[in-house]
């Protein structure tokens, strides 16, 4: 579970300073982004970097979007706090520092100290994916399977993207979601593109938070529209369901990266926080 929010203290305050950290990796290898025991995660081997670098017995960092097991992310954003004198100390090498600390599947690329009331997870305005798959005949292009799925049958993408501009806006995705106790499955579906580039087929899609597995059940349907397997109007009609579809095929992890993650102004970062925070429903 994701850590809670600890009031920030500026540098040299008395208290531990906030920071900001912008990331990406290669999930192939990793059991997904949050800690299990026994298993290697993303999040453990960036609080294994993090507190070696910083001499803490443990960081503990907070992420906009905690990944499944094989799915990437180029434009991931986590915030941890940690000692103001540390950070004062290694601040102009801290990036060169954590490339050595990690193993080479996962980059830090940039560090910064966050605003007040910045939260990653919780003060996010929407999170970006891309899906990526290929239906050519000889499957996927060596250079491009770790991050591209492959696909038996030639997929129409303009009936895909289509069927696609159907489930934009707020909406219960229970169908599209592995339901967790407890947890809301509305969410506002902001964009959702499906776009055709020789043999390779792109989704993008937009959303201010998604569920578990979501996004690749969501291509799973439009792949159903695309192979002809289904109408243009199923995916649709799943929304008013209310609970997972067992119809609903999950596309393979690998063709998944997150994208970007956007935020507010600092002036409304505690608003948006608290906004999150709030449980969701269609009304």
């Amino acid at each position: 579970m994701s850590q809670p929010a600890e009031p920030v203290s500026p540098a040299g305050g008395g208290g531990l300073v906030r920071l900001r950290l912008d990331l990406g990796y290669d999930g192939t290898d990793f059991a997904g982004w949050a800690t299990q025991p026994g298993r290697r995660t993303v999040q453990t081997v960036l609080e294994t970097a993090l507190s070696t670098l910083f001499r803490m017995p443990r960081v503990p960092v907070v992420v906009a979007g905690r990944t499944d097991a094989g799915v990437h992310a180029s434009g991931q954003v986590c915030h941890c706090d940690v000692d103001p004198v540390r950070w004062e100390q290694e601040r102009s090498r801290i990036v060169r520092r954590l490339a050595g600390l990690l193993p080479p599947d996962v980059r830090v690329h940039a560090v910064t100290v966050a605003p007040a009331h910045f939260d990653a997870r919780f003060g996010a305005l929407w999170r970006r994916y891309r899906y990526r798959i290929c239906d050519a005949d000889y499957g996927v292009p060596a250079l491009d399977r770790v991050d591209t799925a492959g696909w038996k049958h030639t997929l129409d993408a303009v009936a895909m993207h289509r069927a696609g501009q159907r489930l934009l806006g707020l909406n219960d995705y229970a169908a599209f979601c592995r339901r967790r106790l407890g947890a809301s499955t509305v969410r506002s579906l902001q964009e959702l593109v499906v776009a055709r580039s020789g043999e390779l087929v792109e989704i993008e899609v937009q959303a201010d938070a998604f569920c578990h597995s979501m996004v690749r059940s969501l291509v799973g349907a439009l792949a159903a529209v695309g192979d002809g397997s289904k109408d243009a109007e199923w995916p649709h009609r799943l929304l008013t369901l209310g609970r997972r579809s067992e119809e609903v095929r999950v596309a393979p992890a690998r063709g998944l990266t997150l994208l970007a993650v956007d935020y507010p102004s600092e002036a409304e970062l505690a608003a948006r926080a608290a906004q999150t925070r709030a449980v969701r429903s269609l009304s």
